[in-house]
Formats: C-alpha cells, sequence, structure tokens
C-alpha cells in the first residue's frame, strides 16, 4: 500500500534502536525524511546510516536527550516537521512506597511533559499547512495498568488526557493525534524488565521469557518492525479519519472489551 506521505519530514524521538527504530524504518520505506534523535551519539549516527543507505531518504541525527529544554530546541531546529513521533524510555519498575516526589517528577518529564512539549512545538505549523500526523508510543498500562510501573502508569495516563483533549481540537485542521500503546516487545526495554524478574525469582532469563511470552494470546513478543508499520500507517493520508485513539499492540494479551 502506497501511505502516500513520500517527502513528508518525521522528527521519530528515541529512534536508535527498539521501537523508535521499527518507526523510523517504517517511515524511511515510505519514503519519509527524517530527524532521528537519541542520547547514545555512535548508535544513533550508525541507525541513520543505516536508514539512509536502506531507503534512500534524507536523514539528519541530533543525538541529545529530548527530555531537556536543549535537547528539545536541537531537534526543533531542524524542522519543520510534517509528522512527529513521540517517545522516551519508561521509568524504573518499583512499589509504589518505593518513591519519591523527584521519582514522579522525572517520570512527568520524560512520558509526559515531554511529548506534550513538542506537539505544542510543531502542531501550529502543521495547523497552518493543513496537515499533520503525531503519533505518542505510550504503553499497555494506558489500559490495563501494570503494578510495578506506578511511575509509567501515572505519567503516561497524564499524557493520555491531554492527546484526548488536543486531538479533538486540532483535527479540523487536517492533524491528528492518536498514541501507540506498546505490550511486551523484542526490545532492551523488555530485556531489562525480564533481567529484573530472573534476579528476583532466582530463574534463568530464558525462563524468565516464556513465561511472560506464554501470557500473550500469540504466545511471542512482539516486533519492533511490526509495531513500526502500524505507525506509519497511522501516519499516513489514509489515516485522516483516526482522531485521539490508544490503539493496543500487546498480541492479545490485554483483556478488555473496549
Amino acid at each position: 500500500m502506497d501511505l502516500g506521505i513520500r517527502g513528508k519530514r518525521a522528527l521519530v524521538c528515541a529512534s536508535s534502536r527498539g521501537l523508535g527504530r521499527g518507526c523510523a524504518e517504517a517511515l524511511a520505506e515510505a519514503g519519509v525524511d527524517l530527524v532521528m534523535n537519541a542520547r547514545g551519539v555512535e548508535a544513533l549516527d550508525a541507525a541513520a546510516a543505516e536508514i539512509r543507505a536502506r531507503h534512500q531518504v534524507n536523514v539528519v541525527a541530533v543525538a541529545g536527550d529530548i527530555t531537556t529544554e536543549g535537547g528539545r530546541a536541537a531537534v526543533l531546529a531542524e524542522g519543520p516537521f510534517d509528522i512527529l513521533v513521540t517517545n522516551a524510555g519508561g521509568p524504573p519498575p518499583g512499589k509504589w512506597s518505593d518513591w519519591g516526589r523527584e521519582d514522579f517528577i522525572r517520570a512527568l518529564d520524560a512520558n509526559m511533559l515531554t511529548p506534550i512539549a513538542l506537539m505544542q512545538a510543531v502542531l501550529p505549523g502543521m495547523m497552518d499547512r493543513g496537515w499533520g500526523r503525531v503519533v505518542n508510543i505510550t504503553s499497555v498500562s494506558v489500559k490495563a495498568p501494570v503494578a510495578v510501573l506506578g511511575l509509567s502508569n501515572s505519567a503516561r495516563a497524564g499524557l493520555t488526557g491531554f492527546v484526548a483533549g488536543t486531538s479533538r481540537q486540532v483535527a479540523g485542521s487536517g492533524v491528528t493525534i492518536n498514541n501507540l500503546l506498546p505490550g511486551i516487545h523484542a526490545t532492551d526495554r523488555a530485556v531489562a524488565l525480564d533481567a529484573a524478574v530472573a534476579k528476583a525469582r532466582g530463574i534463568s532469563m530464558e525462563q524468565a521469557i516464556a513465561e511472560r511470552a506464554a501470557t500473550i494470546p500469540v504466545g511471542r513478543y512482539g516486533t519492533p518492525a511490526e509495531f513500526g508499520a502500524a505507525c506509519a500507517f497511522l501516519c499516513s493520508q489514509h489515516a485522516g479519519f483516526i482522531v485521539g485513539q490508544n490503539i493496543l499492540l500487546d498480541g492479545g494479551a490485554t483483556n478488555t472489551t473496549l
């Protein structure tokens, strides 16, 4: 399917690996020029070079921490953007009694306030041009809170509320905002969570992975490539009637009707 976005320009955050990389790859395959961001210079430059060579699109790599004002200013200077994909690493797991105010502030900065700031920066230009796509990578915990991810539950719920209202305000200008809610995917985040389980229970990584995969109806972890394909579709010309939605990509693991 031709997504109809060849020649558009996208900012994809945290895109040197994992789900962000999957989104960058899928958009580049559709002919979208990219500004890629991540904190690690070497991994980011390598990912940008691979995508540039594979898909023959223009790719600019801007290393920096997107959760800081300076990091955001550096990537936004490469605009304007037709497409924005927000993404940042999730806060660490723990127990409700483990966290203090500063822990919540860090989580809110990374997973709520940063994507909001990016949207506030790019939405006016998108609206003026009469077209734009925003996809926020959030979490399955928006639909079904995960007990040990209380910091993530809190921050991403706040972002979801902001998107619910804002998406309806900008839709009439040809701009859509939607959220993708990943379940368990084969990424560094999954490795970290599986390693924590393995250590806590004294089991092997293989056993920890097998036990988690068994909780997913499709019987496996998702891949960055299939996640990226869903993101690219939401960014396409065909998705203009999808507004303010929270779309699960979890292999059926969340047992919910709506």
